[in-house]
Order: C-alpha cells, then structure tokens, then sequence
C-alpha cells in the first residue's frame, strides 16, 4: 500500500509478511533528488520504532486520516482480528483497535475509509469473506487430483460491517440500519465513489461468486442495493463471477465513473460503462478486457493513465486460485503473467503487456497492487504482493515523457492535538471522496477522484494526477468537496505536484 507517514508528499509502504513470525512491515521511503535531478529510491525499515504491531494473519490494509490530525492512519484487515493503529504524527503509532469498536474478528479482505454522511469524518467499510475456522475446515481436490484450495460456495459468507466515525475516537457499528438484508459476500474487493453524480459517495463492492452489491447512498445514513436494477450484479450472461479486484474511474472521460472487476480465468474481466444516474451497461466484450483477460486470475487492479495521455488504462495483477493442470508437477503451480491494457480512447483496449517489460512475464501469484507516484515524477508506479515471493515494486518510465498536473486535495488544518503525545500536523487530511475536473483549453474536460480504495486489499496514493498529453497549458481546476462545497483554481501549473487546500480556491 501507499502512505505517508509523518505529513509528507512521498509514500511509504506497508507489506505483508513473506514467512513466519508473522509480522507485516513498514518502510519509509527515503527518496534521495539528486543534483541533476536523478531520483535515487532508497526504503528503510521502520516497523520496530514505529510501535506497528500488526501480528495476525493480515490480508489487507486501509489508510486515511480517520481522526483529522492531518497524518494516516492504518487499518490492518485479518483472519482473525483487525487491528487500528492511529498515527502519532511522529513517526509512531498507537494500537487503538479496542478502543475505537473496530476491532471485528474474522476472516476481513478488503476496507475503505469514506465519509458517507459527509459530516467531515470519515467512516470506515470492511469487506469480510465467509466464516472459517481451522475446526470448519474442508478438504477439497483441484484439477491435478491433489488436495487444493475450496472454493467459497463450500463455506456461509460473512456479513460486511459499516461503522460511523464518532468524530471522538470511536467508531458505531450501523450495518444493520445502514446495509439491509445481508449477508451478501463472500467480499473480496471494495471502491467507493459518486456513481450517480448525486453529490454523496456510494459503495460498490466484489463478491466471490456471489452477486455483486451496489449500495446506492440515500443520503440519510442509509443505502440502498440496487445492483440488479444498475446492471452491475452479474456478467452479461446473468450469471454472478468470482470478482475479486475492482476499481472505479471514468475510462471514456463523460464525467461518470464506470467500474473494472478483475475475475477468475474461465470469466474474463469486466467492465461496467456508466450510462448515467447510476445505471450501467456492460462492455467487457465489446471494450475487448473481457476477452483479452481470458486464462488469468485477476486480483489487485486499478484505473490509472500509464502513460499521461489524459485516457485511463487498466493493470491487473493475476495468480490462480487452483492448481494449473499443466504445471501440476511444481512445487507451487499456481503463477501467472500480469496485464496492462492501454485506452485507444474509443471505448476499447489494447493488450500492451508485451511491451511492458519482463517482470509482466513473470509468471507470479499475484495479490494485492497498489498505486501511486512513489518517485514524485509524474507518473503512477505499482507495487505488487505476491505468494511466495519478494514483493514487486514497478516504476513507471512512460508516463512523464508528456505533461501532467499533479493535485493534493487537503482539508482545513488540523486542529490542536490536545493532551496526545506527538506534535501536530500543519496539514488538514487528504480529502477522500473529493472530485476533480481539470479544464483544459480546446480539449475535453478531465474528472477524476481522490481516494485510496480500490484494487484487491490494497491503499493507493491519495493524490489525484491527471495526465495532459501534449498540452502545455497550465488548465483550471474545479474541486467538488465532499461536504458539497465546490471551488475553483486557475492555471494550475504543470509537471508539479501542487496542493489545493478547501476554502483558499473561489467559491462556485
């Protein structure tokens, strides 16, 4: 995952352990700028200083400022308990699980942080998978005949929690007012953002197996599930798919977001186009991912422009979930390649991996992903978790051949920390949730979303980077705050991160 550790621009990772114990790690990204503008990518690991003690069996992670002290905050997701580690602004943190009532045990995949009542605090989604237990077990035999993974339908799904930030700490459990009629997984993936342009952000969510769920917000606390209605529950062939990573952003630039799942091998990708007023229509076919996804198990993805051209193409990170049959003699015959689809930005991909680089051929068990500007050059890198093997981390040497605007979309600053050890933060928190439109002179206008959620049990950057192509003109920015306050910057200047702070742009 991405984050920042103490206010700054550059992001840092948290990893998933590799082998026993089991520990997940933090390293700091030291970036070096050297003189003649080379960056040099150095990471220290500081688990043991920064009182992490995320010791479970964890599957996932989301980061946000949940207590509006301008620094990131850390929820682990687990087989078995899920830990919130609060930010001391110092460089440590503080286990607060307990005492904020998240601290949920079972089998949790995927979370996003997401400010649903648009109260200024943002309220926190966990996507769980189905209920297990070593006692619970079964044993089930894949393809090669030996004894291999389950599928889902063996075991109850687990019901999904929604819990409501306090603004004190604390956190209400309001799943069952809130989200009616679950359970609803098997979860694996979860993306949030305003699919009907209505101003309040809803939640779309990816099922194994199951249908998906589409929580339209009713703007009183509540959502309603109107997947089926949407065209976003199952394939074009009726039937519900083995999602597991999704991503919402909007591909075909008319200012809607459109959803990607990734999905098992005999599936294909999906692609859900959004028509407007939340109804969707699926592309996967005729877009070309569905096909071209074909033979792969896709997990950690996202929208991201790889190569700054203004048009959003799609990674997917892939790894089966059954034994291969005709690598059934491996130690672990589980690896696949990764894919990168670029946009021909008329409703179609192209398979571009094989221009991508050896470590797309690689054939790897492939997890979470995640995705952010790691070098602070203007373009959008990867990292990329494996089973049973180190961890990748992708830098991107396309992107910044073109120009680009880089954003940090930040709230008021933070308040006084009051009696907690650490010093404060000059900075508001990263305003999750917070829609841009870069408007740009004789070309269509760009809209995009700040957020961290997406992929497959992964964080991404928070910073919003909008590839420009060619253009060279410094465009406007507009920025719908999630409290529905909209503001407007002008001649925004480009090839540079720059940070946009609510109530210093013109009022719209």
């Amino acid at each position: 995952m991405w984050r920042c550790c103490e206010g700054k621009t550059l992001r840092d990772a948290a990893i998933q352990p590799a082998s026993l114990p089991l520990k997940a790690r933090l390293f700091r990204n030291d970036l070096v700028l050297n003189p003649d503008g080379a960056r040099t990518l150095h990471f220290t690991d500081v688990t043991e200083q920064s009182g992490i003690d995320a010791h479970g069996y964890s599957m996932g992670v989301a980061a946000a400022d949940f207590n509006n002290d301008g620094c990131v905050d850390l929820y682990v997701t687990n087989l078995g308990r899920n830990q919130l580690f609060r930010n001391n602004c110092d460089g440590t943190f503080t286990d607060v699980s307990k005492q904020s009532g998240t601290d949920i045990s079972g089998w949790s995949v995927s979370a996003a942080f997401v400010d649903y009542d648009r109260d200024g605090w943002l309220d926190l989604y966990v996507g769980n998978y189905v209920v297990w237990d070593i006692r619970s077990d079964q044993k089930c035999t894949g393809l090669t005949g030996r004894r291999d993974y389950c599928t889902p339908a063996v075991y109850r799904p687990q019901l999904d929690r929604l819990f409501h930030n306090n603004g004190n700490g604390t956190f209400t459990d309001v799943t069952a007012t809130a989200l009616p009629g679950g359970p609803f997984g098997p979860a694996l993936g979860v993306a949030t953002a305003d699919f009907d342009n209505d101003g309040w952000i809803d939640l779309y969510v990816a099922n194994d197996g199951r249908d998906n769920v589409l929580w339209m917000n009713q703007r009183n606390g509540t959502f309603k599930n109107t997947s089926l209605l949407a065209g976003v529950a199952v394939g074009v062939d009726g039937k519900p798919k083995g999602s597991m990573g999704v991503d919402a952003g909007d591909f075909d630039n008319d200012g809607a977001e459109d959803l990607f799942t990734t999905q098992l091998p005999s599936e294909g990708s999906n692609l859900y186009r959004n028509l407007g007023s939340g109804l969707f229509e699926d592309v996967s076919a005729v877009s070309g991912v569905g096909p071209m996804s074909l033979g792969y198990t896709g997990f950690g993805t996202a929208w991201f422009d790889f190569d700054n051209d203004g048009w959003l193409d799609l990674l997917a990170a892939d790894g089966a979930i059954e034994a291969i049959k005709e690598r059934g003699e491996e130690r672990f015959p589980y690896g696949e390649g990764k894919l990168l689809f670029r946009n021909l930005r008329n409703g179609r991909f192209e398979n571009v991996t094989p221009q991508a680089g050896s470590i797309f051929q690689l054939l790897e068990v492939s997890r979470g992903a995640a995705f952010g500007d790691i070098d602070n050059d203007g373009d959008i890198d990867v990292v990329i978790s494996n089973i049973h093997a180190p961890a990748r981390l992708l830098i991107n040497a396309v992107g910044n051949r073109k120009h680009w605007v880089g954003l940090r979309l930040l709230g008021a600053a933070a308040r006084a920390r009051g009696t907690r050890t650490g010093g404060g933060s000059i900075n508001g928190r990263d305003m999750l949730g917070a829609r841009v439109a870069v408007i740009r002179k004789n070309a269509p206008t760009l809209w995009r979303r700040a957020r961290s959620d997406g992929s497959y049990a992964s964080a991404n950057d928070p910073r919003v980077l909008v590839g420009l192509g060619d253009g060279t003109d410094p465009p406007d920015v507009r920025v719908h705050w999630p409290d529905g306050r909209v503001e407007e910057w002008s001649a925004v200047a480009i090839d540079r991160w720059t940070v946009l702070r609510q109530g210093e742009g013109a009022a719209r």
